[in-house]
């Protein structure tokens, strides 16, 4: 792992949708190390291959000082450590953080003197300095500042997104004091074009990760509660946010399922440290109560829907159209279609979903469910656009309509097709 910038040996733990990404464009010009715990995708990423579809061929390819590994003894050969671990919520939507203790007790057992360990995971203000800098002190017998060196960066991956990445996206940066502050940011700076913005200190930089994609949560609960009152007043919702939008500060949201890795798990962190400190967010839980509830409304609108073009319900048959959380991504984590599935099997409905972006053993796996690879016309008494993936629009509303009996429902609820094309909408 030697090229001409030989003062940066970079190791990057964990390489999901965030990991990823950024090894490469750092293998580009530095060492770099990829590791992962998870031997089968370190493997295939040594073929070149992503399974998450962020990563092309290619890009891969061009990653020529970028190593891969699920040896963690390999990390002794590193100077720069960055955190890429997932940090979910369990059951109770407490935050979870046991991946990334585990990644701070890993890279502790390897620090050495000088060395700078930064993190990119999603957390509350105040976790990387309260709860993984004395576990890197711990394991490493080091103190921060004295011995080694902590930032924090947050990621602002948007999987499936192909004009907003890694590159493009201005950078946050923060360090655990100025010399810190100034050798990360520069760090970052040589690989994102569009330049980076060095925050006051950690708590900042982790602060602002957090309420980026806790207000747009919050920005979809209202589109969607605006949704559910213009069903109740027979009125089109895109109509309505379509001519609102002519205004010039009027924010262009769409209602939908909120669900991944991202919008529907960090407004929890930020609301656990708030009570931790003795507020009680309103409006953060208040607008994840709406957005969690969207799948069962979204459910019994196909019911009702049905229920007027008498419809029997018990054993009809509904094909759901996109399984993943978001479009043009094969990523299930979190996604609320599931939701939208187990509701409508308690009415006793057959269910089929398709969706030609998901691993279909990673779905089975997940959530016991097969995914169907046929589509056969005249099968479906109701059809649900659940997730807008390119792929489905271009089937065209004229095929899918022909997957349906006569008569059927057609649930628009990605706005794929024109109002007039559908029978029902959000």
């Amino acid at each position: 792992m030697n090229n001409k910038n030989n003062d940066h040996s970079i190791c990057v733990v964990g390489l999901g949708y965030v990991g990823l990404p950024l090894a490469v464009e750092f293998g580009k010009i530095y060492p770099t190390l990829g590791f992962d715990i998870d031997d089968s995708r370190i493997k295939e990423l040594s073929n070149y291959r992503d399974r998450t579809g962020e990563v092309s061929y290619d890009q891969l390819k061009s990653a020529k000082y970028l190593q891969l590994t699920s040896d963690s003894s390999a990390l002794d050969i590193a100077n720069i450590y960055i955190v890429t671990v997932p940090t979910p919520i369990d059951e109770n939507s407490v935050p979870n953080l046991e991946l990334l203790k585990s990644a701070s007790q890993t890279i502790g057992t390897y620090l050495k003197h000088d060395d700078i360990v930064i993190y990119e995971s999603t957390v509350f203000p105040g976790a990387t300095e309260e709860i993984c800098v004395p576990i890197l002190e711990q394991a490493s017998g080091l103190k921060l500042n004295d011995d080694f060196l902590v930032g924090y960066s947050p990621e602002r991956i948007n999987p499936g997104d192909k004009v907003n990445t890694i590159r493009t996206i201005t950078k946050i940066t923060s360090g655990s004091n100025a010399v810190a502050a100034t050798k990360i940011d520069n760090l970052y700076r040589s690989i994102i074009d569009a330049g980076t913005y060095l925050a006051h200190d950690i708590k900042t930089a982790e602060a602002a990760k957090v309420i980026e994609n806790t207000q747009r949560d919050l920005n979809i609960a209202i589109i969607n509660e605006f949704s559910k009152i213009f069903n109740c007043l027979d009125i089109d919702t895109e109509s309505v946010l379509n001519a609102a939008a002519t205004k010039w500060n009027f924010l262009q949201f769409k209602p939908g399922l909120v669900g991944g890795h991202c919008i529907s798990v960090d407004p929890h962190y930020l609301a656990f440290k708030a009570m931790q400190a003795g507020y009680h967010p309103e409006l953060i839980l208040a607008g994840r109560r709406m957005n969690e509830t969207m799948s069962i409304h979204c459910a019994h609108q196909m019911i009702k829907a049905m229920a007027c073009k008498n419809l029997t319900l018990h054993k009809s048959k509904v094909l759901v159209m996109g399984v993943t959380f978001k479009g043009n991504c094969p990523d299930i984590r979190n996604t609320k279609v599931i939701d939208l599935v187990r509701e409508l099997k308690c009415f006793n409905l057959e269910v089929d979903i398709y969706d030609p972006c998901a691993d279909p053993n990673e779905v089975y796996e997940a959530f016991n469910v097969e995914l169907t690879n046929t589509l056969v016309p005249a099968s479906y008494d109701g059809i649900i656009l659940a997730v807008d993936h390119t792929s489905i629009k271009e089937m065209g509303q004229q095929f899918i309509r022909s997957l349906g009996k006569d008569p059927h429902v057609l649930f628009d609820m990605k706005y794929l097709f024109a109002k007039n094309e559908s029978d029902l909408r959000m």
